[in-house]
């Protein structure tokens, strides 16, 4: 379905609705990202107030991150086989309802619980918003365009979670950080109801794929599990050797019903289209490499030169921004030179500006020696996102643009799960046993071997994107008019 399909809308009435739509679904986007951030300043005063060991803090984001990359998915799915819309609603009354049992948990059971529902959430909530976006704006110029806004909100997200989460944990306490979830939630809940599309009723009828769905849905959940607890708890110990032989065979048994379903999860005759094989690497090394930036750049920042929560996420303002203007100049490239030529680009800014970031990682640099870095990468960062998810969506049927998504949306969270726990691993090689000066040294010399191998990885993206066809996403179809062309600009 397209803007053109909505029945009883007609040209006229399409761009306003068009328009309020993708203001939701942006903003929807940016309460996503938005969570991602938000606990992190918060958690020290969870700690002190439900008692929460030091070393399990990182349980209350852990729960996010694994519940979520888990159940992308099947998200996908459900937004394919229930409806988008309603799988939107649901997702953010999952939000809604988490949220608000996250600020008033009276124990740190109760906290890591509504975490992990909160984690259910987004794994609906990510891959219906791009669903929405991709059936209801036509793949050309205004799908570009509806992706660069979204994922401008969602770099705006990133920033003011870090800059929210401090000024409410110092003003109203810890439980704030949760309950401003629940407003946005609700308020973009109803909205949706009333200006997003029905869901089309009928149409031909589609199993579940109960099989594949509890099997691909337990097996990446603890995947995740494994790759984000490793470098916590050591990659010997023996619930995570335990997790990572359950989640290889439940993920191969996958594969084999995949390969038997006459209607499967994940149709594997989806990877024959080069556009979403291409995206899907591209969204895993960017996550790998401009995906862990702002957890080093975080330790750099607290660890290293002794910021604040508040001073570290004014901070990030700088490289948000650049980001920001990146997704808009994504969109822009994309329509004009090519999907192919727009990522290369990306990834060649990128590169230069991750690389240039080394200069401030020295123990006694100051910020001013990292703007110039964290500007190129950032504009070159935002430009791969645009240009990453406008692959992943071309050329795939709207029938199956949810479960597209939610591959997407896994290897996006795969791909950070990994890069985190490969280059935390290499950043703390040279710690070990140190303490004061001789410690915030090592961490600073660690980060910058890390910098510069992730640069070393938005070249691997590079040549990746050289597979892609050189005419991929430039132009619109043929049968776009004039008329939806211009609805996200009035």
């Amino acid at each position: 379905m397209t803007s053109k399909d909505v029945p009883g809308m007609s040209a006229a009435t399409r761009r306003p609705r068009l328009g309020w739509t993708l203001a939701l679904l942006a903003l929807a986007q940016l309460i996503y990202a938005l969570d991602l951030n938000i606990v992190f300043v918060a958690l020290p005063e969870i700690g002190a107030d439900l008692g929460f060991p030091g070393q399990t803090q990182q349980l209350v984001v852990s729960a996010y991150v694994v519940f979520a990359g888990g159940f992308l998915l099947l998200g996908g799915r459900a937004a394919d086989l229930l409806g988008r819309r309603r799988m939107f609603v649901l997702a953010l009354a999952l939000y809604a309802v988490s949220s608000l049992a996250g600020g008033l948990a009276p124990s740190p059971a109760t906290i890591i619980a509504a975490r992990a529902v909160q984690g259910i959430g987004g794994a609906l909530l990510l891959p219906s918003t791009l669903s929405l976006i991709n059936t209801l704006f036509e793949e050309g110029p205004q799908r570009n365009r509806a992706l660069a806004v979204w994922g401008g909100a969602g770099a705006s997200g990133l920033t003011i979670g870090a800059l929210l989460g401090g000024v409410l944990t110092e003003n109203f306490g810890w439980p704030a950080v949760f309950y401003v979830n629940v407003p946005l939630a609700v308020l973009v809940a109803l909205a949706a109801l009333a200006v997003i599309p029905r869901d089309p009723s009928g149409g031909p009828r589609r199993r579940f794929d109960l099989p594949g769905s509890l099997t691909a849905t337990t097996g990446a959940t603890l995947l995740v599990f494994a790759l984000v607890e490793g470098p916590e708890e050591g990659w010997a110990n023996p619930l995570v050797v335990g997790a990572f032989v359950l989640a290889a065979a439940l993920l191969a048994a996958f594969a084999a019903i995949e390969r038997r379903s006459a209607d499967p999860l994940m149709p594997f005759r989806l990877f024959r289209n080069r556009n979403l094989t291409i995206g899907l690497s591209v969204t895993f090394i960017y996550m790998a490499t401009f995906g862990v930036l702002p957890y080093f750049l975080t330790v750099l920042m607290q660890s290293v030169h002794g910021y604040s929560a508040l001073e570290t996420g004014l901070a990030f303002l700088v490289p948000s921004l650049a980001i920001a203007t990146g997704t808009q100049l994504g969109e822009r490239l994309t329509t004009r030179i090519g999907l192919r030529a727009t990522l290369l680009t990306g990834f060649t800014v990128g590169a230069a500006g991750t690389a240039g970031m080394a200069a401030g990682f020295g123990a006694d640099a100051g910020y001013g020696l990292l703007v110039p870095g964290l500007i190129v990468s950032g504009v070159g960062q935002g430009v791969v996102w645009t240009a990453m998810w406008i692959a992943a969506a071309t050329g795939t049927a709207a029938h199956e643009q949810g479960v597209a998504n939610g591959v997407n949306s896994t290897a996006l969270n795969i791909g950070n799960a990994i890069g985190l726990a490969v280059f935390t691993a290499l950043a703390d090689i040279g710690t070990g046993g140190r303490t004061g000066e001789a410690l915030r040294t090592a961490t600073a010399h660690g980060e910058l071997i890390v910098v510069l191998l992730t640069a070393a990885g938005m070249v691997v993206g590079l040549l990746v994107s050289l597979v892609l066809p050189r005419s991929a996403a430039s132009a619109p179809p043929a049968a776009e008019s004039t008329d939806s062309g211009r609805l996200l600009t009035g």
